[in-house]
């Protein structure tokens, strides 16, 4: 047995044969009972796998097992990095004494605001405050933090916090992303420490605790009871089961016709006498579950589709575990995309596709159009990308988790597991917005006594899942990291693909408040595809955004097409001149549709009579309840 095929499993294990992934003698989708195998794809292994019996192999493992360790008291983020940035930023403020002059004068000047406006309180208690918040920051919002000393309090946090991030940026020579990581951290910590998390500090928790005689903490003290316990069985969030998948959730018919080792692809049964003849095939981000895009028959965008005369196809992904560790960005193209897109091939026949991407599916639809496009397959009627990124030099805050010392560390978290845990990934994403996600969500359930209304939203952001070992970390380094997708160096089947192959008619939605692909990142698209696109901005954030049902109240949005060949616009002369539209942008996107498709027919039939693409099963299938 050759070195080259040894894979270690874990810390101090035996090595193992590397798992083999057999292919679909067209698309590279493995198949059950498949006679013949196509060549693999080239596969470059990690250094650490070259030679697991060399004299380092056993200082690598023990490094990897002692950081793996570390990264489950560290939700996977790496100390060493932000230890770095500190020091940076440390070492850089020590040697510019002009800089902490201005921050000396600073602090006096806002020590000076807020006893003048104590002043000005005692005389007039509607004067103006001397700091305003964010306009995103709703903590200090109520009517009892106006009330005397809950004004000084809040208005003495807002102003230590706007003078901490005074001292953290603007300091000459720190490099930018250390900048951004110790102004990220420090925003963090003070966040902890907010007169808001504290009862004795919080008017609105010692109003509601005098008036219901302590009743309100007795019962955060339950539910915290009761979360503590469900967080350590591993299990859901209270309420989740009132929204069953299958039964409250995705529940739009339809059968599975084809299933290989990484999807199941569903295909829903028409709703209309006839239908437009071209289909349409959802690519879903496997860091969710696919149901997203069919939570209950309000608000569910495939009955919406189907319901408006169109055949759909969903792939729905396997949670990857342990045995799944190895498979690759190629695997995910060639046993998601290129094999869903051959069945629907089959099943609807002479018909080109309407192919949609979310998130990281809409990353790799744009991998796997590109690579279609130089290719000449012309399979493709229309792209739509909802919140993917193509570009990744504007990825917002989650970028602070990307550097070359967070993914060494990230990569031995996965290694020693052999996947990125989804509760890891929920840590990542809530930092992002601790203020909504963590803080105040437990002070109104542990101090306020209130359980929040669990929605079919709610319930479908708690069925998390995991992401291979290799796809994860290729996604970060290759994409994030080095954005070769944008830049022309990201391979797909065989060679290297460019984002200016994508040449077909390209619809894509940014969302206003999308803090995991921010709509500025996402209009990047402009500057690589050769294509006609319509860009799309709507109200909300990266998943809210886009579940955006007709007759949803508060819903906006803006659209404007770029026609092929005509001048850049960028972002914010763009976000100028498109004007404001009221309510959901699914008509939008369906009369976009609508235009690039022919006229009505029959319906096809679910599947075909035979394999490979007979009916295997109802929909939602089996992947989706696997844990």
């Amino acid at each position: 047995m050759s070195k080259k095929n040894l894979v270690l499993s874990g810390p101090g294990a035996a090595p193992r044969r590397a798992s083999v992934i057999r292919l679909h003698p067209r698309s590279g989708a493995s198949a059950a009972g498949s006679a013949a195998d196509a060549p693999r794809p080239e596969r470059v292994e990690p250094e650490f796998l070259r030679d697991v019996y060399g004299p380092g192999a056993f200082a690598d493992v023990m490094d990897r097992s002692l950081h793996a360790a570390m990264g489950r008291f560290t939700a996977g983020l790496a100390p060493m990095t932000l230890i770095g940035a500190y020091a940076d930023w440390a070492a850089h403020l020590a040697s510019a004494p002009g800089k902490q002059l201005l921050l000396a004068e600073k602090a006096a000047r806002k020590a000076l605001r807020l006893a003048n406006y104590a002043l000005r309180r005692t005389l007039d208690k509607a004067c103006d405050p001397c700091i305003e918040p964010l306009p995103q920051d709703h903590r200090f919002s109520a009517e009892a933090w106006q009330e005397a000393p809950y004004d000084l309090a809040s208005q003495s946090f807002l102003l230590v916090q706007q003078w901490w991030h005074n001292a953290m940026t603007d300091v000459r020579g720190v490099l930018p992303e250390h900048e951004r990581m110790v102004s990220f951290g420090t925003r963090q910590w003070l966040d902890m420490f907010s007169p808001s998390n504290y009862p004795l500090t919080n008017p609105e928790v010692l109003e509601r605790t005098r008036a219901e005689a302590g009743a309100n903490l007795l019962r955060g003290a339950q539910y915290f009871a009761e979360d503590l316990e469900r967080a350590w069985a591993g299990r859901k969030r209270v309420g989740t089961e009132a929204f069953r998948v299958g039964q409250e959730l995705a529940v739009t018919p339809g059968k599975v016709v084809y299933r290989n080792r990484l999807i199941e692809l569903i295909q829903y049964a028409p709703a209309t006498g006839k239908v437009r003849p071209e289909p349409v095939l959802i690519v879903p981000a496997w860091i969710m579950r696919y149901y997203i895009l069919d939570l209950s028959p309000h608000n569910s965008l495939v009955r919406y589709l189907v319901g408006q005369g169109f055949t759909v196809f969903m792939i729905s992904w396997k949670n990857p575990g342990p045995a799944d560790r190895d498979l690759s960005l190629e695997d995910y193209r060639q046993l998601g995309i290129m094999a869903a897109l051959d069945a629907v091939t089959a099943i609807v026949p002479e018909r080109r596709v309407h192919a949609a991407g979310y998130c990281i599916g809409g990353t790799l639809l744009a991998i796997a159009a590109a690579a279609m496009g130089r290719d000449g397959d012309a399979r493709l009627a229309t792209t739509t990308f909802f919140a993917a990124q193509t570009d990744f030099t504007e990825a917002g805050e989650l970028k602070l988790f990307v550097n070359e010392s967070q993914l060494a560390f990230l990569e031995d978290v996965m290694w020693s597991q052999g996947f990125l845990d989804s509760r890891q990934m929920a840590g990542t994403f809530q930092l992002l917005r601790s203020n909504d996600l963590i803080w105040s969500r437990m002070v109104r359930t542990y101090l306020l006594g209130e359980r929040e209304a669990m929605t079919d939203l709610n319930a479908w952001n708690a069925d998390a899942t995991r992401m291979p070992y290799r796809e994860h970390s290729e996604y970060l380094r290759r994409l994030f990291l080095d954005n070769d997708l944008a830049e022309g160096r990201f391979p797909a089947g065989g060679g290297p693909v460019a984002l200016s192959a994508i040449r077909t008619p390209t619809f894509a939605v940014g969302t206003e408040t999308d803090h995991v692909a921010p709509w500025r990142s996402v209009y990047k698209l402009h500057l690589l595809a050769d294509a006609e696109i319509t860009f799309l901005l709507t109200s909300g954030g990266h998943n809210v955004g886009i579940v955006s049902e007709p007759g949803h109240p508060h819903r906006r949005y803006r659209v404007a097409t770029r026609r092929h060949r005509e001048p850049y616009l960028d972002p914010e002369h763009w976000l100028a001149t498109a004007a404001a539209r009221e309510g959901s942008w699914w008509p939008e996107w369906v009369a976009w549709l609508g235009a690039r498709s022919g006229s009505a027919v029959a319906p096809p039939a679910m599947g075909t009579p035979e394999a490979p693409y007979a009916p295997l099963a109802d929909a939602p299938g089996t992947y989706v309840y696997e844990p």
